[in-house]
């Protein structure tokens, strides 16, 4: 066997024997008292070593990667990433002693560098949003390394049938529950490789399970799933980190979904604000996305008369936001005033009340 197989060998026992040390992440059950009969549950991704949802991402497109031959010893490792991907690739890079380029906006929280850092990577801050995968192209180019590339690998190095995937971990997870096949899962779409996973899993299982998926404002992933357009595109970036894409990546998947809304940017964060006080801990802003997401779920269901449980993913903690979403001065700064939208989450949920037209509104249901 070649030295270099051997090192691939070695780098995917490094990976695998470090998922053995890691246990599943948790699932949160969060009373609805304005939807009887409706059970909403958060899978709790912040659990990760890593902090977030793209922990299980960033495993496997090493392994993907590794298992094509595209990593090389001592080559670096390069990811075009809002911050969550980077922190968690940045994590396999260490384990596999290679080094590792974040390509992120300009405006990621300092947080999330701070932590890409401390995992031994470096950031390549791009002022343009849209310009993030040229600029990781270029410095692979540059550098002789690898642009590992989640938009457009997300959906297929994870293994959607099994393998641990969040999908049969969900399954799993509420076996013993009141209502263990889950109505709704709801998700909102980073690469689109969660929903991908979700939504093949689901039909794989031959579960009567659908999938929402809650999209964030400055995104085109909505206006694909209307339209059917794949070539759309925006100028601007999206506001919620981690979610929302200025074009439609080739690991978002629209025909697997069976329902979609978009919501404000205002509302996503007032839901990440009472979701936190709910649980008593801080979430991010994709999490409040998930949030409204489920919440509109829910009302579906109860004006249908329909009973049963949602799960919507929990992204990750809002530690790594303190100085952006939780920072008074920062939302002042960018214009968020969120008292009025708290006020309409907290009713929602607590007394079944309708949420803003803007969101149900955008809701395409195709069952």
């Amino acid at each position: 066997m070649s030295d270099y197989r051997q090192w691939v060998g070695e780098a995917v026992r490094r990976i695998e024997a470090d998922f053995q040390r890691s246990a599943d992440t948790h699932l949160i059950p969060l009373a609805l008292p304005g939807f009887p009969g409706v059970d909403l549950y958060f899978k709790d991704e912040s659990s990760h070593p890593t902090g977030s949802l793209k922990h299980r991402l960033a495993r496997s497109l090493f392994l993907y990667a590794l298992c094509n031959g595209w990593l090389r010893p001592g080559a670096p490792v390069i990811e075009a990433s809002s911050g969550s991907t980077a922190v968690s690739e940045a994590y396999f890079a260490r384990l596999l002693g290679l080094p590792f380029i974040a390509v992120m906006p300009a405006t990621t929280s300092k947080a999330k560098i701070a932590q890409i850092e401390f995992y031994g990577g470096q950031s390549h801050l791009v002022d343009d949003p849209c310009a993030l995968h040229e600029a990781s192209r270029q410095l692979a180019r540059e550098t002789g390394g690898h642009f590992m590339d989640q938009f457009t690998y997300a959906e297929r190095a994870t293994d959607w049938r099994a393998n641990n995937n969040i999908a049969e971990s969900i399954f799993q997870q509420m076996r013993f529950e009141p209502n263990p096949l889950p109505r709704w899962l709801v998700s909102s779409p980073g690469t689109g490789g969660t929903l991908a996973t979700l939504g093949r899993y689901v039909r794989y299982r031959q579960h009567p399970t659908q999938v929402l998926c809650a999209d964030a404002e400055r995104s085109v992933f909505y206006e694909a799933f209307v339209s059917g357009d794949r070539t759309l595109r925006r100028e601007d970036g999206s506001r919620i980190e981690g979610i929302g894409r200025p074009q439609v990546e080739p690991s978002f998947m629209p025909d697997v979904l069976d329902a979609m809304c978009r919501v404000p940017d205002n509302l996503s964060l007032a839901a990440m604000r009472y979701l936190s006080g709910r649980l008593g801990r801080r979430v991010g802003a994709s999490t409040g996305t998930n949030l409204v997401g489920a919440l509109l779920a829910a009302r579906h269901m109860h004006e249908r008369g329909e009973r049963g449980s949602v799960v919507a993913i929990l992204c990750d903690g809002g530690e790594r936001y303190a100085g952006s979403y939780y920072d008074a001065a920062w939302l002042q700064a960018n214009g968020f005033e969120l008292a009025e939208d708290l006020e309409r989450i907290r009713a929602c949920a607590e007394e079944g009340a309708a949420l803003p037209a803007v969101v149900a509104g955008s809701a395409r249901w195709r069952d």
